[in-house]
């Protein structure tokens, strides 16, 4: 594992295990790695821009700028706002949990497989037909996310990818931030993927996979200090209007505890030791991230595992987990 904690200008780094299995090279806190459904935040942060710039609102319906994308099996684009998809009240299924799908991906035989968005959303609505109305209740669905980024194209004509690079990683100097469409290899400084032989054969090397299969959802490539100037960022308000950012950081609630809400990409959440973060999570074949950070982002964590086998998590990962939670509320 790697890490990061940092207070205003002071940073610390630590590490843990090796980035390579083969080399027994350490792992190295610069290095790069996939950092999965932290990548929403991103699709999230376009979005509200093209609402600051009047090109939609965030109160249209799916329907409106994506024509029969979401009609089949009981459900209704039309019903559907853009809203709704970003902080997951939507009430579609999530195609990531379809078990043909989620096989093939575990045993990561087809990285080069061609997935379009609209058949990843056809594979979610044939999953069952809905089990709540539109706005009545949070649902975590890639679905959602997958739709997020077509609309992103049918606004601006271009693909997430392009406008996240534009409008984010450009501006803000993510030098190691990238987001990929066909290319499944990693490239340069980065950690080697495994995932735990959990089927009973040996441990696999899951570096390389399709990152077709979650795209807007969940296909960036970043670093730890690249993750944590988006989050600083982001929580700073250097992104987004102030109208937005009260958009962005607007939950619903997960749960009936009260301890965790969800945003537009991001999670509020009460830690263990009582204080409230921002942040989110990330988990794709062989990585495991997740980031935690205050209102203005002066205050940050950020973790990532090489390791992650879509199941439930290691002790390790459970213990890098707490100890994530623990270095932010130490600080």
């Amino acid at each position: 594992m790697i890490g990061l904690v940092r207070q205003g200008d002071t940073v610390q780094y630590v590490h843990a295990g090796v980035g390579d299995l083969s080399t027994k090279a350490p792992a190295d806190p610069a290095a790069q790695f996939r950092i999965g459904s932290n990548t929403k935040a991103f699709t999230a942060t376009v979005l509200l821009q093209l609402e600051a710039e009047h090109r939609l609102s965030l109160d249209d319906t799916v329907a409106a700028w994506l024509p029969g994308a979401v009609a089949a099996n009981g459900y209704d684009g039309s019903r559907i706002t853009l809203r709704q998809l970003l902080n997951h009240t939507s009430g579609l299924p999530d195609y990531a949990k379809d078990n043909g799908f989620a096989l093939a991906y575990a045993l990561n035989t087809q990285p080069t497989r061609t997935w379009t968005p609209q058949s990843l959303v056809d594979l979610g609505l044939a999953q069952h037909r809905p089990t709540a109305e539109p706005g009545q209740q949070w649902s975590y669905a890639n679905t959602n996310y997958v739709l997020a980024g077509m609309v992103i194209k049918a606004v601006t004509g271009n693909d997430p990818a392009t406008e996240i690079q534009h409008r984010i990683v450009e501006p803000l100097g993510l030098r190691n931030t990238t987001f990929p469409t066909t290319d499944p290899t990693l490239h340069g400084n980065y950690l080697r993927g495994y995932e735990y032989p959990v089927i009973g054969i040996a441990i696999l090397d899951a570096t390389t996979s399709n990152v077709q299969v979650f795209g807007a959802a969940g296909a960036i490539v970043s670093t730890l200090d690249d993750l944590a100037a988006f989050g600083r960022a982001l929580m700073s308000g250097r992104l987004l209007p102030p109208a937005q950012q009260a958009e962005l950081t607007t939950t619903v609630p997960v749960g009936t505890d009260g301890k965790i809400g969800y945003g537009l990409g991001i999670i509020h959440q009460q830690l263990p030791c009582g204080q409230w973060a921002w942040g989110h999570n990330g988990a794709v074949l062989g990585y495991y991230s997740d980031w935690y950070a205050n209102d203005d982002g002066s205050k940050q964590v950020v973790r990532a595992n090489n390791e992650y086998h879509l199941l439930a998590p290691t002790k390790g990962q459970q213990d890098t987990s707490k100890a994530t939670a623990d270095a932010y509320c130490a600080l």
